[in-house]
């Protein structure tokens, strides 16, 4: 129904922020890290999901595409509502936490609030299950065949192109996004950084 909201910050708050558009204010339900990239009485644009179930309806909102797919991912994992999804998204970047999920780093999981060993063990072994088919979550939450990728990476090419193929990205989209990053001069996430603006500019 909402592909993005844009307009002014209205209001913040923990896990809240409020974009006024056209006199109307839209409550989006968000993560410490997109709170983090916008401000109040700034112009703002955040890509939005809207849960809608039988007592409530709600808007969440992001401030990049790539954290909008990975909600999307998570909330497809059985048992991971949009409320963990938003305390898994706000424990870390979005290229990290696609990183936390290829390497099965567990314990970076549980570093969300209300997450526990069970919540991060599903995350992992449901969504690195889909990476191995070589499938991605499409814009509705089903599963769509993709490119069969590896998911022990090797080096710091492969590591980013796995993160970047969690965040949804084709791998003739990640080649053209990685093309011309010096792998030996910039750490891993300076790397996924670095192609997720090269994204951007295309």
């Amino acid at each position: 129904m909402y592909y993005y909201v844009s307009g002014v910050v209205a209001h913040v708050e923990p896990y809240l922020a409020v974009i006024e558009c056209g006199g109307v204010g839209y409550a989006c339900r968000t993560t410490s890290y997109t709170l983090s990239q916008i401000k109040k009485g700034d112009q703002a644009k955040l890509f939005t999901y809207l849960s809608v179930r039988e007592d409530a309806m709600d808007l969440y909102g992001f401030a990049s595409q790539e954290e909008l797919k990975l909600f999307r991912q998570l909330i497809s994992v059985s048992g991971v509502g949009p409320k963990a999804a938003l305390g898994i998204l706000s424990s870390s970047s979005p290229a990290n936490l696609a990183m936390s999920i290829i390497t099965g780093d567990e314990k970076s999981l549980t570093a969300a609030q209300g997450v526990g060993k069970k919540i991060a063990q599903r995350v992992i072994l449901e969504l690195k299950d889909k990476l191995a088919k070589g499938q991605t979550i499409s814009a509705s939450g089903d599963s769509v065949a993709g490119p069969v990728m590896t998911i022990i990476p090797q080096n710091k090419l492969s590591e980013a192109s796995a993160a970047l193929a969690v965040l949804g990205y084709s791998q003739a989209e990640i080649s053209l996004a990685l093309k011309g990053i010096d792998m030996d001069s910039h750490p891993l996430e300076q790397i996924i950084r670095l192609a997720l603006k090269n994204m951007m500019k295309s």
